[in-house]
């Protein structure tokens, strides 16, 4: 396991972030790291994502892992990456996207769903794989998938919560990706940022006791 993979997956709860500016999205990132999440990933879905990464790496570079997601093609992740993304996760297995991540030196964490398709992106040069969308088959599926492919780093993104990423963790996955259930949209609205850090605490501390075998 490399270093930056390691930063990446240490709390156990990556972010997937979309916002509708530079400015909410660092208030987002400052909250979610306020509550104990250390890797932020930005979806390339923000407007000027670009831009967004480049600020976010400049002033939260020391504190937090930032990534790029909802990647489709390896321009886009070259982008990132020049812009300051550490880690390249995406919906779907590109393995040109996994190879030019891998040429800089970044972690990748392609999507796929059957285990055909983990496989094939393990095999790739993945460094885990995004099981994607679990919403609706849940930890269950993963502990499925973990029989087989008990060396493959899983990260499932889909019907992530509180109350559920105890579980994911326990059917052994090495992170969770959270989004809206993290992030909750109403908070945003109305720059709830402790609600937002507590929700963060909350979900950082369940992966704990999870981890910890409880």
């Amino acid at each position: 396991m490399s270093s930056l993979f390691q930063r990446v997956t240490d709390c156990g709860v990556i972010a997937v972030l979309r916002a509708k500016s530079t400015a909410e999205l660092m208030d987002v990132a400052n909250a979610l790291y306020a509550g104990g999440v250390t890797a932020i990933e930005v979806t390339m879905t923000t407007p000027g994502a670009l831009d967004v990464i480049k600020v976010v790496s400049a002033e939260l570079g020391g504190k937090v892992v930032v990534g790029v997601g909802s990647v489709l093609d390896p321009e886009t992740a070259r982008a990132a990456i020049l812009a300051g993304a550490d880690y390249v996760v995406a919906p779907t297995l590109n393995e040109a996207v996994v190879r030019i991540t891998k040429r800089y030196g970044k972690v990748s964490i392609p999507g796929a769903f059957t285990p055909t398709e983990i496989l094939r992106a393990w095999d790739s040069g993945a460094d885990a794989v995004k099981v994607f969308p679990t919403s609706s088959v849940g930890p269950q599926y993963l502990k499925d998938l973990k029989g087989p492919l008990p060396q493959i780093p899983l990260v499932p993104t889909g019907g992530v919560s509180v109350e559920t990423c105890g579980d994911f963790i326990r059917a052994g996955a090495v992170a969770v990706g959270a989004g809206s259930a993290l992030v909750d949209s109403k908070a945003v609205a109305a720059g709830d940022w402790a609600t937002i850090a507590d929700t963060a605490k909350r979900m950082v501390e369940e992966v704990r006791k999870a981890r910890a075998g409880s």
